[in-house]
């Protein structure tokens, strides 16, 4: 069984930064693409970056030139580097990945990490 787990979270104030890692565990035979997505209260989940096994990066317009997403592959470790933080940004922020456990992939999500940024 493969499993993600988010840490980092925080409270921080407008202009802060914080760092998000996600840790994944298990039996892991590779890890494909991975990435991180928000939902904040009373809105649908969205996506904040996603990058490749490649490390290509993707991001939404929303967070473009603030957040940073990169990967340690020989950890297994999933980061996002999130600079001039806005009260916008506050929301529970899962970790995603497409997991290969032997011949069998998995949809993996971790059980979320709470991001608050006061104004």
């Amino acid at each position: 069984q493969v499993q993600l787990a988010e840490s980092g979270g925080g409270l921080v104030q407008a202009g802060g930064s914080l760092r998000l890692s996600c840790a994944a565990s298990g039996s892991i035979s590779s890890i494909n693409d991975m990435g991180w997505y928000r939902q904040a209260p009373g809105k649908q989940r969205e996506l904040v970056a996603v990058i490749s096994s490649g490390s290509r990066m993707h991001y939404a317009d929303s967070v473009k030139g603030r957040f940073t997403i990169s990967r340690d592959n020989a950890k297994n470790t999933l980061y996002l580097q999130m600079n001039s933080l806005k009260p916008e940004d506050t929301a529970v922020y899962y970790c995603h990945a497409h997991i290969m456990d032997g011949l069998k992939l998995v949809d993996c999500w971790g059980k979320g990490t709470l991001v608050t940024v006061s104004s």
